[in-house]
């Protein structure tokens, strides 16, 4: 798999734009009213405040306290960069809160100390510690992360986590369970090399000891050695503590005849024949980033046997904290948990493993383009595994009620699951999915206007993030013009940029246009026109004579237009089958809206068919799709003439033999609102629908547009459907991350 590029441009685009971060707040209430002001500040707000003055306990009832964490940093060792400041720290704190949020549902709130001074960063930690139901230190150095660390667990009263020391120990525990499980090798038996006694490496090896490792089994390195006893040089009370008695004194030394490498250090710092060395069936974990100590290529040409894990994403088994850092929280907070303590993180890490050896799911699969069964390149979950929100957190939330951490105990842990499992936002892991697959495809993506940045933008990320090769349709002037003032002046050189007046295939494409036009009043000159001038057909044209494997197109035009231009060389708006489909991504739901792009008033027939391209969508996108026909009436009430074909649509599917959930027809709410569905109980669909279909295209344009628009939804479509290539034609409003969805989406043949 091909590493993500971007360039420095691109990376402050991404924060700048649509407001300036990564991060906004939203009432969770409601706040129109003059009495919805009234509770949720003077004078309502008077009396939850002297609840929780008599009983301390109630503010995880009436406040954000129980589902709030910090990200707190001082900047001092920010990724990789070293000693930046807080302030310079904040876009990397930022973005722990959105992965906060995006993989366990915790709010989260980042605030940058502008101090080195132990004493008062801990002061000021330790005040706020009534806001906030857990604190996650980050990008503080070392030793002083330890003595922060330590000071803060023994002082507050709520959990205190390093992710840097104690996120990467436990995804390295979790995938080391698994690669001795393996080995058919014993943790009790095992010598481990650690190099880099950092924060990370001396969390690691510490986890590791109180899972079952001996201390004399265990050697640590530094930048000086190995760290025995009675070395003085380079030594702190931390690394006093791992020192044992050996004779060994480099990293080349200590690695010979090792069962488990664990590195944490600097990249090339292993070489193939410390590798060699080893003991049968060597475990590697090669942690350092953004390179690790030695790849996987390097290590199993020497060792075959070998199993390897990195911190890269390109590379299977990647250690990464997100598997751990969101899951520990959730289940913490969810027991009103006093710390994180070591029995709750190797729960974690138990959990992880056991996970990673169960059978993986489709969705899975599919996300990732490739079938992930356990063995030696599959030790560790993915990031994007859906079942790590309810199966990781109750692990955590049990063990720490058996330690006695939890104020709060969870009775009923089956609900618990469940309910963790309903609360998760689909809609991120659905886009991940369709990313993948894409990348999977390696699809050559026509963007035709590359006259406009937004598509220029969009193309230089398709290609650069591994998705395939952009081809822009264009003149290489005017292309290379906007790129440089779009700040993107280096990708020049790696698009593709066709322009049709210099194309060796502009003749055939001629006669293959005039061949399907001659009858419809075109003239020679007419299609010269079209296929010479217009990049929307001339775009048509190359996917058609197979010269790309996708389009996009319809960026500066009106999806009518640009549809019309695209019928001149694919069967659209005559075509039965076509259907255009839109995705509303709102509040963790995922709604599909047919017809927004072609049927302009359709009979039954048609809404049966809008219905069955709306269902193949929905699998497209990972949903088992349920199909609502919409409309102001409910099952025959009130009886309308415009409402009759609504109800006679059902009818269709069913003689069609229709292999999904329908039904209808039925008012908006009763299609996605359980409790007023529940008044029909004879209702064919088991829950709430994800596909409407719509009487006629303005409906579903005013739908699609007034979600947009008032509720903020994020728009993905019309997604065409039905015709034999695909295409897709984007709004003329469309951002460049826009564009870039609706080329992902023709990459995975999404309708076709």
């Amino acid at each position: 798999m091909a590493r993500t590029k971007f360039t420095a441009e691109e990376a402050l685009q991404y924060h700048l734009e649509p407001r300036p971060g990564k991060l906004d707040i939203s009432a969770s209430t409601a706040m129109a009213t003059q009495r919805d002001l009234s509770l949720a500040y003077s004078p309502g707000v008077a009396v939850p405040c002297e609840r929780i003055a008599e009983d301390p306990a109630l503010a995880y009832d009436y406040t954000t306290k129980g589902n709030l964490v910090a990200v707190i940093s001082n900047g001092t060792a920010v990724l990789g960069l070293g000693n930046l400041g807080a302030l310079a720290s904040k876009p990397v704190m930022e973005g722990k809160a959105v992965l906060f949020k995006r993989f366990a549902d915790v709010n989260s709130i980042d605030i940058e100390l502008d101090t080195e001074d132990v004493d008062a960063f801990v002061a000021a930690v330790k005040l706020m510690g009534p806001t906030f139901g857990g604190i996650n230190l980050e990008d503080i150095k070392a030793p002083e992360c330890f003595m922060i660390e330590s000071r803060l667990k023994e002082e507050m009263d709520i959990p205190v986590f390093h992710d840097d020391q104690h996120g990467t120990a436990v995804i390295c525990a979790a995938g080391l369970i698994n690669a001795l499980h393996l080995s058919g090798k014993r943790i009790e038996d095992v010598r481990i090399v650690l190099n880099g006694a950092g924060a990370a490496g001396i969390a690691c090896i510490e986890l590791l000891k109180s899972m079952g490792a001996r201390h004399e089994n265990c050697i640590a390195c530094d930048t000086k050695g190995v760290i025995y006893q009675g070395r003085t040089e380079g030594m702190n009370q931390w690394k006093s503590a791992h020192a044992v008695a050996t004779e060994a004194r480099t990293l080349e030394e200590a690695m010979r005849g090792a069962d488990v490498f664990l590195g944490v250090s600097a990249k090339g710092a292993v070489t193939q024949d410390m590798v060699r060395g080893m003991a049968d069936a060597p475990v590697i974990f090669a942690m350092a980033n953004p390179d690790p100590e030695i790849t996987p290529e390097e290590a199993h040409e020497v060792r075959p046997d070998a199993i390897v894990a990195t911190g890269r994403s390109d590379y299977p088994n990647q250690v990464n904290n997100v598997l751990g850092f969101p899951y520990l929280f959730r289940g913490a907070l969810d027991v009103h948990a006093r710390a994180i303590n070591d029995e709750m993180k190797i729960a974690c890490a138990e959990a992880l493993a056991a996970l990673a050896r169960e059978d993986v799911p489709d969705e899975v699969a599919v996300a990732y383009g490739r079938k992930l069964s356990f063995g030696r390149d599959y030790i560790i979950p993915t990031p994007f595994d859906p079942r790590l929100i309810h199966v990781i957190p109750p692990a955590v939330a049990r063990a720490c009620m058996d330690t006695g951490a939890a104020r709060r105990p969870i009775v009923d842990m089956e609900g618990y699951a469940n309910a963790l499992a309903a609360r998760m936002d689909p809609t991120a892991s659905i886009l991940q999915g369709i990313s993948a697959r894409a990348r999977q495809a390696q699809a050559r993506m026509i963007f035709a206007e590359g006259d406009d940045p937004r598509v220029l933008r969009a193309a230089v990320a398709y290609q650069r993030q591994g998705f395939g090769r952009a081809l822009v349709v264009g003149r290489e002037d005017d292309v290379r013009a906007k790129l440089e003032a779009a700040g993107l002046g280096d990708a020049v050189r790696e698009l593709e940029v066709v322009n049709a007046a210099n194309t060796r295939h502009l003749d055939p494409y001629r006669d293959h246009l005039y061949g399907r036009l001659q009858r419809r009043g075109f003239d020679q000159q007419d299609v010269h026109r079209l296929a010479s001038r217009d990049r929307h057909v001339f775009g048509a044209l190359m996917l058609a004579h197979d010269h790309g494997d996708g389009l996009v197109t319809g960026a500066t035009r009106k999806s009518a237009q640009a549809m019309r231009l695209v019928d001149h060389v694919f069967d659209v708006m005559e075509n039965p089958e076509a259907v255009g489909i839109t995705a509303l991504l709102h509040r963790g739901r995922i709604v599909l809206i047919g017809d927004t792009l072609v049927h302009e008033w359709p009979g039954a027939e048609d809404l049966a068919t809008i219905a069955e391209a709306g269902a193949r969508v929905a699998r497209a996108l990972g949903l088992e799709p349920r199909v609502a026909f919409v409309s102001f009436s409910t099952f025959g009430y009130p009886v309308s003439e415009r409402a009759e074909k609504m109800h006679r649509a059902p009818a269709v599917l069913e003689r069609r033999g229709a292999d999904f959930e329908y039904e209808g027809e039925m008012t908006v709410d009763v299609a996605l609102n359980p409790d007023v569905a529940a008044n029909y109980p004879f209702s064919r669909l088991t829950g709430p629908a994800n596909v409407l279909v719509v009487p006629a295209r303005h409906s579903a344009s005013i739908s699609v547009k007034l979600m947009q628009e008032m509720a903020g939804a994020q728009v993905i479509g019309p997604i065409l459907t039905g015709i034999d290539r695909p295409v897709q034609i984007a709004s003329t409003g469309s951002t460049a991350s826009d564009i870039l969805n609706m080329a992902l989406l023709a990459a995975c043949r999404v309708g076709v």
